[in-house]
């Protein structure tokens, strides 16, 4: 087994020195840190974590929990963003799915505390806020979620009411005024501070609000919804007295409002313009017509969870708030 005297042998160094940079530790010049490197490659020296532990405390390790992120395909960008921030500070990454069951929860605090994981990125699928038996006891950033219980705890989450403006704006910005809204779940925070958004826009800028144009596209709880955007849509666009525009809760639903157009012989975005939610690609890069969307920042919010996650293992608690990204529009050929 190649040790680290040998690693320092090889780049004619100190043991200390290759410690350093095996540990990512400052005060290597440049040149220095690439030649050991070099060694470390040239010699297949993998660092002894057991020691590091005993000597620093620290594991080098990240824990990543999530409820299903981690088998969603529309989130996966959270997870690329821990990942890059993670790799750069030069620590690696555990990912632990729970499938959003308490008890499974559970278990994999009790796994992280016995491996002495440095810090952890709680993560969900959607905006929601969360409740925890017990504070954790391992510094943690809450990614895509947020908790009333811990005001302390620093969350990152998208900007959903902003995104819900900039939805809203660019219907009126093109010259709707007969707009109709296929939301989320209700019982969703998304779609409650998007909801609060189109109102407030829409009455900002003196537009008619018509509530029989805003029904969900879901029905049933949450966790358990049967998408219904289809019929919904087609209810709406059939009368003669009918939107010009759907905004909608996120991509799915959009490409429903898609087919219920087209099975109207109504042509989008002629006849009918669809704004989505999400920019989920494999639906709004892929559909006729492309569609335009509201991005979520789902990788931005990975990187932004692990950068905050690893400023306070570094020592800086300074900021310790709710932190909203913003959801920029993607223009397409939708609306």
């Amino acid at each position: 087994m190649v040790s680290i005297r040998d690693v320092a042998a090889h780049a004619g160094v100190s043991d200390k020195t290759v410690s350093r940079v095996a540990n990512g530790e400052p005060n290597v010049s440049p040149a220095t840190k690439v030649r050991v490197e070099e060694s470390i490659a040239a010699l297949g020296y993998v660092p002894n974590m057991g020691a590091r532990l005993v000597r620093t405390n620290r594991s080098g390790v990240i824990g990543l929990m999530t409820d299903v992120v981690s088998t969603t395909p529309n989130s996966v960008e959270i997870i690329r963003g821990v990942q890059d921030s993670v790799s750069t500070a030069r620590q690696s990454l555990l990912i632990a799915n729970t499938s959003g069951a308490p008890e499974i929860e559970q278990r994999v605090w009790r796994t992280f505390r016995e491996h002495r994981i440095d810090g952890v990125l709680y993560a969900t699928m959607y905006h929601r806020r969360i409740r925890f038996a017990a504070r954790p006891d391992i510094p943690t950033v809450l990614v895509n979620c947020s908790t009333a219980e811990e005001p302390d705890l620093p969350s990152v989450i998208p900007d959903d009411y902003e995104g819900g403006q900039i939805a809203a704006n660019r219907a009126l910005d093109r010259g709707h005024r007969k707009i109709g809204f296929v939301t989320l779940n209700p019982q969703i925070i998304a779609a409650q501070l998007r909801g609060k958004a189109f109102v407030d826009t829409m009455t900002r800028r003196r537009c008619q609000i018509r509530s029989d144009w805003i029904r969900p596209g879901y029905a049933g709880e949450v966790g358990e919804e049967i998408l219904c955007a289809f019929d919904v849509a087609r209810d709406m666009l059939q009368p003669t007295d009918r939107p010009t525009v759907l905004l909608t809760g996120n991509d799915e639903i959009a490409m429903q409002c898609l087919f219920a157009a087209q099975s109207l012989n109504l042509r989008v975005p002629d006849d009918v313009e669809v704004i989505g939610f999400d920019d989920f690609h494999m639906i709004s890069a892929q559909v006729i017509p492309p569609l335009t969307t509201v991005a979520l920042p789902y990788y931005q919010i990975g990187m932004r969870a692990a950068d905050r996650l690893l400023s306070i293992l570094a020592g800086d608690i300074s900021d310790m708030s709710v932190e909203r990204l913003p959801c920029p529009l993607v223009e397409r050929a939708s609306g």
